[in-house]
């Protein structure tokens, strides 16, 4: 275990960039050492040694020493210099392709926001159409990378050099179906169907015509159907067949949160008591996943928490049952659990800075 570390978090001007600057920067474990900032710029904000980061997040501003902090021209020979030994990466797919590997090379452990190193079947990632895929470098990088979800993968990412932070939908859906799949009461072939909902902030900062408030507000919208970049991890985490499930994604006209609604068939009956206790030793560990006794989760009791929270009703007959599981895109299903997994990776408190 380490009392501190030195952070950095590179692509902080997004959403989920903003959220984990305001994590980091009141973590108890790192007071003294803010995270640093880095990422691409322009000359003319280069010669001034960056953008401060009120500029950028000007909700970030307080008295504690933040508001002298600015976004740094990005170099390895920087992040080096200030002794950087956790980064985070906020960036696109391809730029996270093209930086973890380097970001290793200098001994940095990674977490990585994107969906870059996430996928270790070939088919799947095929989605993602990398043009560096079974190169050497990627190969060798993604036999690294621990899929960053510490209720089921706590011990191998404690010992990760590169750790890929889930996706959000995926994070929603995994936690709801897993534990009973691993426990052997879901008929598989049957099909387990997920209806997920998210707000707009999970499409990302830069506008769309489909993210733009004319089309999204007062509208209910289902895309990717059959194609979404989430459905590897499902089969790969949960441990099913592309033929096993449907997922399909919709835009909510909200700013944040995701509601997954999932249905599954039972092999044998099941009682309300044997599903919860199911899940209730499954996550006995896991601070963050929260299950609901007796209501539903809603998105409002997880949004701006860093929970999962996980609720189900059973048929009359004990054959079916209908799975809730709620919450916040931008924290528990991004920078929430990109910090969780930095605890975890530093062996303190899996929750510590976010409860």
């Amino acid at each position: 275990m380490t009392k501190s570390a030195q952070t950095a978090v590179v692509g902080v001007t997004g959403y989920a960039g903003a959220e984990l600057a305001r994590l980091l920067l009141h973590h108890p474990r790192l007071k003294g050492k803010p995270p640093v900032f880095a990422g691409r710029m322009d000359e003319k904000d280069a010669a001034r040694g960056g953008v401060p980061l009120e500029e950028i997040h000007p909700q970030l501003a307080d008295n504690n020493g933040s508001s002298s902090l600015k976004v740094e021209p990005f170099s390895w020979e920087r992040l080096k210099d200030h002794g950087v030994e956790i980064l985070f990466l906020a960036t696109p797919h391809e730029q996270s392709r093209e930086w973890v590997p380097e970001a290793l090379k200098h001994g940095m452990r990674v977490v990585d926001l994107s969906g870059a190193w996430r996928l270790t079947d070939t088919k799947n990632r095929a989605v993602y159409a990398f043009e560096d895929d079974g190169s050497d470098i990627a190969v060798k990088t993604q036999a690294q990378a621990v899929y960053g979800m510490p209720e089921l993968h706590h011990k191998e990412i404690a010992n990760a050099k590169l750790v890929a932070n889930p996706g959000c939908y995926a994070t929603s859906v995994i936690l709801a179906v897993r534990p009973l799949v691993a426990a052997g009461i879901v008929d598989v072939p049957h099909g387990i169907v997920a209806d997920a909902k998210s707000g707009v902030s999970g499409a990302g900062k830069a506008p769309t015509s489909k993210t733009h408030y004319m089309y999204a507000a007062d509208n209910l919208s289902a895309y990717g159907v059959f194609s979404h970049r989430h459905t590897g991890e499902l089969l790969e985490q949960i441990g099913i067949g592309a033929g096993d499930i449907v997922f399909t994604p919709h835009l909510l006209p909200i700013p944040r949160g995701i509601m997954s609604t999932i249905y599954v068939r039972f092999n044998d009956p099941q009682t309300h008591a044997s599903v919860e206790r199911i899940y209730r030793d499954f996550f006995a560990a896991s601070p963050m996943v929260r299950i609901y006794e007796k209501t539903l989760p809603q998105i409002q009791y997880s949004v701006r928490t860093n929970f999962a929270d996980i609720g189900f009703q059973i048929s009359s007959d004990g054959r079916r049952a209908v799975v809730v599981s709620c919450l916040d895109n931008l924290l528990k299903g991004a920078s929430g659990q990109a910090v969780q997994n930095m605890n975890v990776m530093l062996g303190w408190n899996e929750a510590e800075g976010l409860a």
